[in-house]
């Protein structure tokens, strides 16, 4: 008995470990969006971000920003100015043309991860 309870705890420890490659592939099909855009940012830094804003037709909107080179699906959250999208602790925060990145770990006082970014116009 104490054999296969080890093998089972083996087994299931492996499989907590890959379990991304066995989880399906997210969909939200249960989210209609009525419109997509695509904008690029080039921020004080130099740096060059292509972001992705989606309006879904329940009034949610929400943006895909590129983070560390790694994407992140914001969701838009409550703002008195511009349109806020919050990711884990990152916040990406938009007034007109213009976007800031915020890490909430680096403390409330903190300068923004990437600031100044302006939409490229093309």
């Amino acid at each position: 008995m104490r054999k296969w309870l080890v093998a089972v705890t083996s087994v299931l420890a492996v499989a907590a470990s890959t379990g991304s490659a066995w989880a399906a592939p997210l969909r939200l099909a249960e989210i209609q969006t009525k419109d997509r855009q695509t904008h690029k940012y080039t921020c004080a830094t130099g740096k060059i971000l292509q972001v992705t804003y989606w309006n879904a037709a329940n009034g949610q909107s929400f943006a895909l920003v590129p983070v560390k080179g790694q994407p992140m699906l914001f969701v838009n959250t409550l703002s008195a100015s511009g349109a806020k999208y919050q990711a884990g602790s990152y916040t990406w925060w938009t007034k007109g043309p213009r976007a800031d990145l915020y890490d909430a770990t680096a403390g409330e006082n903190a300068p923004p991860v990437l600031s100044d970014c302006v939409t490229i116009v093309r």
